[in-house]
């Protein structure tokens, strides 16, 4: 008796990634794209009658995030596992999508066997992650327990001691430039420092990111 094929919905905006994603995962048996989808908004208005064993979902996508997109699929169909696709690495946003309930977080750069063995890992229960991922939850544990900070906030510290100023920050979390200057001033305000450089000498020395 022939394997039932499993039945995978894309969401991805990008028309290339979409179309080589598509090939990769028809190529090989026992896997199938039924539908693919360039925003969530229009997935959401066909997933119920489509029905996949398994949702690919990106984050970064026009209108609607993926993260927001994850609870309004859940609502749809509680059962269907989620597997995020993304460019996104970052600590909040693997955590965001973590705890509204995706079961496997993998990166654009892995391998197309690691993308194939997760969907099957994922379709029988299990979970999986890109090792670039993994290592961020795990280091996320290492540090101080005692932070002041709360998760966005100790984001957002990362994110400065990287580089990036207000504006990148914000387009990365889907947030406004002034949530996130309010977020650095109540981050200056919790480590008792006046600056971008002591901000990030005090928060590495306390292990805080």
């Amino acid at each position: 008796m022939q394997e039932k094929n499993i039945r995978i919905v894309l969401i991805e905006d990008d028309p290339t990634i979409c179309e080589g994603y598509t090939y990769l995962i028809n190529e090989h048996t026992g896997y199938e794209i039924v539908n693919a989808y360039s925003s969530a908004e229009v997935a959401l208005r066909k997933l119920k009658s489509v029905n996949p064993d398994l949702i690919l979902l990106d984050i970064g996508l026009p209108g609607m995030s993926g993260i927001e997109a994850i609870r309004r699929i859940k609502l749809i169909l509680p059962e269907v596992p989620i597997i995020i696709l993304t460019v996104y690495e970052s600590e909040n946003m693997i955590f965001e999508a973590l705890s509204h309930g995706v079961a496997g977080y993998l990166t654009k750069n892995c391998s197309p066997d690691k993308i194939l063995d997760s969907i099957r890992e994922v379709t029988i229960g299990g979970g999986s992650m890109s090792s670039n991922v993994a290592r961020v939850v795990f280091s996320s544990f290492q540090k101080s327990e005692s932070s002041p900070l709360s998760a966005r906030e100790t984001h957002i510290m990362e994110n400065i001691a990287n580089g990036m100023n207000r504006g990148q920050i914000a387009n990365s979390l889907f947030i406004t430039g002034e949530t996130v200057k309010s977020h650095v001033k109540n981050i200056y305000k919790k480590l008792k420092v006046h600056s971008r450089e002591d901000a990030i000498r005090t928060a590495k020395q306390h292990k805080l990111i």
